[in-house]
């Protein structure tokens, strides 16, 4: 029995900085193996920092676990190789500019003639079509062009983005949720098919309420900063801390708690519509009551009662909070370049299958491995195409 939810399902990762990779990266970790193929060099993502030790950080979080196959497919022979490549795997991930994989001899008709099981995953900035079909893009066209970066902040601040790549991360969760369902589907049907997914597309469904409701009444959403009375970040003593505390089955247990217990049955704050109206006088009370205490304090006080509270953590106190190690988010494995690194980890818990976490590659690590045990090539078929120039191994 398989230990590994995607044991058996090879995938071939051509997708370069993030929301590519990223796919290609949950589905190693739930079990599958993925194959990077990378240019000669490597991957120019490798260059990104911050750095560890000399290691890209950003490039480990995207593609550890992975074997790395060098690959030219500017020449015949790394197409060709590719081609072969091909024919033996489930799903190939590609996020170039739509229109380029056609162009270089791989599009989904191409790839269908020579495996018919074959998912293409395709990932870009606007879509496989659509009016902005052609314009390339990063993370922040998503927030952009969905009126996310308008709702970030306070009024009359300008746009915000968020500091990570959220459009990015969700957008690699889609591909990733298309695939799996491209491989269940399969299953039925015997053939594989696209997958589409981007970055614009993501960036809507992170409006998609406030833009459903503008277009069926009108309402134009405005700002609301970091929230509004029980909801909202207040500073304690020592830092900062966000309360969440809506709900009418909460407020009872709220009042008792900040010492207000007249509150609960106070006709000002009974619904949920009275406390938004009277929210300044809510403010008020928590802004007194916050600062009277450390966050660690008031984090404990509040959510003893079942009340959904949590420390507003700096990256140092993100790592500390014990959550992130006891629940494996991160886990350290060893690096050729850094020594050990920590990577992403067990993001995704199933019952009875197990993770597949491992280090980064260094550039065509895996080339010989995948073209001898896979391909049925020999050594020196090996050498003489990496001597052309169709394809490079970690020696190169």
């Amino acid at each position: 029995m398989p230990t590994a939810a995607l044991e058996g399902v090879r995938v071939l990762d051509l997708g370069r900085y993030q929301a590519g990779p990223r796919a290609s990266l949950v589905m190693s970790r739930l079990g599958a193996e993925v194959i990077k193929i990378e240019k000669p060099g490597g991957d120019e993502s490798r260059d990104h920092g911050p750095f560890v030790r000399g290691q890209s950080a950003y490039w480990v979080q995207y593609n550890s676990g992975k074997k790395s196959v060098g690959i030219n497919l500017r020449s015949d022979g790394g197409k060709d190789i590719l081609r072969r490549l091909v024919k033996v795997s489930d799903v190939l991930v590609q996020n170039f500019r739509p229109g380029t994989m056609d162009k270089m001899g791989f599009s989904y008709e191409t790839l269908k003639a020579l495996n018919k099981r074959i998912i293409m995953v395709n990932v870009s900035a606007y879509g496989q079509y659509g009016p902005h079909r052609d314009r390339i893009g990063f993370d922040p066209i998503g927030q952009a062009i969905s009126g996310m970066m308008m709702l970030n902040g306070f009024e009359g601040m300008p746009p915000i983005r968020t500091f990570n790549p959220v459009i990015d991360r969700i957008t690699s969760l889609h591909a990733a949720i298309g695939t799996l369902a491209a491989l269940y589907e399969r299953q039925v049907s015997g053939e594989g098919q696209c997958v589409d997914v981007c970055l614009a597309d993501t960036g809507y469904t992170m409006t998609e309420i406030q833009c459903s409701a503008f277009l069926g009444q009108g309402i134009d959403t405005k700002r609301q900063g970091n929230g509004r009375g029980v909801s909202n970040i207040y500073k304690t003593k020592d830092g900062w801390i966000l309360l969440s505390a809506q709900s009418n089955n909460i407020w009872p247990r709220f009042c008792e708690i900040i010492g207000e217990p007249t509150w609960i049955n106070d006709q000002r704050f009974t619904t949920r519509e009275g406390r938004e109206a009277n929210e300044s006088v809510i403010e008020e009370k928590l802004i007194a009551w916050f600062q009277e205490r450390s966050t660690k304090e008031s984090e404990e006080l509040i959510s003893s009662v079942g009340i959904p509270v949590n420390a507003v953590n700096d990256i140092p106190g993100a790592t500390k909070d014990p959550h992130l190690l006891d629940r494996e988010l991160l886990v350290e494995v060893p690096d050729p370049i850094a020594g050990t690194m920590y990577v992403s980890g067990h993001n995704i818990k199933l019952s009875r299958s197990a993770p597949r976490i491992g280090p980064a590659a260094v550039p065509g690590q895996h080339t010989k491995e995948v073209l001898t045990g896979l391909l049925g090539m020999n050594s020196r078929e090996v050498l003489e195409l990496e001597q052309k120039g169709d394809l490079y191994t970690s020696a190169s």
